[in-house]
């Protein structure tokens, strides 16, 4: 056996690689939601941490490793690529395949998932603005992905939207620039792969009479081809009307996406410009920068914004100082309110975007600002204690979850 692997968890080399992964014990899975796929996959947790483990040819399992790698350096919203462990051999001395480990995002699921269960239109539109804007991102970087499904997609919630991760790169590449054609048979082969499993799952009895699968689609490709040409095409301005630029600029980021430079050349009548569009992540890495929070783009946003608010009210000039305090006397306190019976419900960052939320609205009944305190309490007992858990289950067998799919991702 090899393992190959930026960092090696020690606990990976306790784990039964002489056995094919479909005959595992349950005594070493986590039963989590997923989709079909091709491959056998299953769910381990060491010391904390779940990871997913794909049985696959070794030239398959590099190629996706060294991708996801790739991926992770441009900062594209996929799984982490932890290792591979190659050269197995089964107790006969016969080889088996070679197992892709990536790390488990957690707080995720599939979108088939969600799709198997009654969808609210609001909650489906957003599913599928989270999607066409993760295909958007990826045809900017050069990335063709050739296996777009339900099943190969994750979200997890991001202030109150969605935000959606690529969570197979097997049949993906990587190029400098995609053409036209590349773009267009990626989009075809996103209509068909999503168009089949909403069939299967219509088929299943699972999904929704009122989701129309042919409809569905549709909607996604229009979304899609909507924002392609939003952050792509070229535009004139008049020479007297450069708050044009502007307001492209800011229509660009309300649908979540940062513009690092503006390319402009000077025409007859005026200005031809083409905004160099780039992944949302400004605010996110200011956050880290300031707080040392990770957090999704829309969480860093309110997040932010409470904290100007906050230093804004405290008269404080230093911007770090500011930071540090808000981070102590403001978030770090809503969190700890929290009881321990409740912190699966959903993760810190989401929480505390879902108090101010709350407090908002609390305030604008009583025509006053209420106050943290009593929106943090008003909060967990009306609002978070009534909400599923969304924190993946862990640390549970298999065979105790009847009814949870044990095929691979």
């Amino acid at each position: 056996m090899r393992i190959t692997s930026a960092v090696v968890d020690p606990a990976l080399l306790d784990l039964p690689w002489d056995i094919p992964l479909e005959e595992w014990p349950a005594e070493h899975l986590v039963a989590l939601p997923q989709g079909i796929s091709r491959h056998i996959v299953r769910f381990v947790k060491l010391n904390d941490v779940v990871y997913a483990l794909k049985e696959t040819r070794e030239r398959i399992a590099e190629k996706e490793y060294d991708l996801l790698r790739a991926l992770e350096r441009i900062d594209f919203p996929a799984v982490e690529a932890v290792g591979m462990v190659n050269d197995r051999l089964d107790k006969a001395g016969e080889p088996l395949e070679t197992v892709l480990i990536t790390r488990h995002l957690q707080f995720s699921l599939p979108y088939r998932a969600l799709f198997s269960h009654v969808l609210r239109p609001e909650t489906l539109n957003r599913l599928l603005d989270a999607l066409a804007a993760l295909v958007v991102r990826m045809h900017l970087t050069g990335f063709s992905w050739g296996d777009c499904s339900l099943s190969n997609t994750l979200f997890r919630r991001d202030a109150g939207a969605f935000a959606a991760y690529l969570v197979d790169a097997e049949t993906g590449n990587l190029y400098p620039r995609l053409s036209e054609g590349q773009r267009s048979e990626d989009v075809e082969i996103l209509r068909l792969n999503i168009f089949g499993e909403l069939l299967d799952l219509e088929a299943a009895e699972l999904l929704h009479e009122s989701i129309d699968p042919e409809a569905v689609v549709d909607d996604i490709v229009a979304r899609y081809e909507r924002l392609w040409h939003e952050v792509t095409y070229e535009q004139e301005v008049p020479r007297d009307a450069r708050h044009d630029i502007e307001r492209r600029i800011r229509r660009l980021n309300e649908l979540g996406f940062d513009v690092a430079e503006v390319d402009m050349s000077t025409v007859d009548k005026g200005y031809r410009i083409r905004p160099k569009v780039v992944d949302a992540g400004y605010h996110t890495r200011r956050l880290l920068r300031l707080t040392g929070l990770d957090a999704e783009e829309n969480q860093a946003r309110q997040l932010l914004n409470d904290l100007d608010t906050y230093r804004a009210e405290s008269l404080l000039t230093d911007e770090q100082q500011a930071a540090h305090r808000w981070l102590t006397e403001v978030f770090e306190p809503v969190v700890r309110a929290v009881p321990a019976s409740l912190r699966r419900k959903l993760e810190p960052q989401e929480i505390f975007t879902q108090v101010i939320q709350h407090k908002w609205l609390l305030s604008e009944r009583a025509k006053r600002d209420v106050g943290m305190a009593t929106a943090v309490q008003s909060y967990l007992t009306d609002v978070l204690a009534k909400k599923p858990d969304e924190q993946a289950v862990l640390g549970v067998e298999v065979d105790s979850l009847p009814g949870v799919v044990e095929a691979g991702l």
